[in-house]
């Protein structure tokens, strides 16, 4: 595994985690309401998902020159594995009962 390979896989794990570790929405806006709706945090997935993917190409293209074409199997296949990825903040955030002292 390349330099490259690892910062991508570090970087996705960061970036599908970090949704559920703010409480900004988009990482820029406070909710008014107090706690950030699951369809917030979803859509931070999601464009997550995107940057990590644009920033893979990238390496990809400065490494090799060229990227190789894809189809639709390869990014449902890597959605899939974005969404894995994201259970330790999902686990966390809904999943983990806080002890109230």
């Amino acid at each position: 595994m390349t330099v490259a390979q690892a910062l991508v896989v570090v970087l996705a794990m960061v970036a599908a985690n970090l949704p559920f570790f703010t409480r900004r929405i988009l990482f820029v806006v406070a909710p008014r309401a107090g706690e950030k709706a699951f369809g917030w945090r979803l859509l931070e997935a999601v464009t997550g998902y995107f940057i990590v993917g644009a920033i893979a190409k990238a390496l990809e293209s400065r490494a090799y020159g060229s990227v190789y074409p894809q189809d639709w199997q390869f990014y449902a296949i890597t959605f899939c594995l974005f969404i894995v990825l994201a259970f330790p903040g999902f686990l966390v955030r809904y999943l983990w009962r806080q002890r109230k002292a």
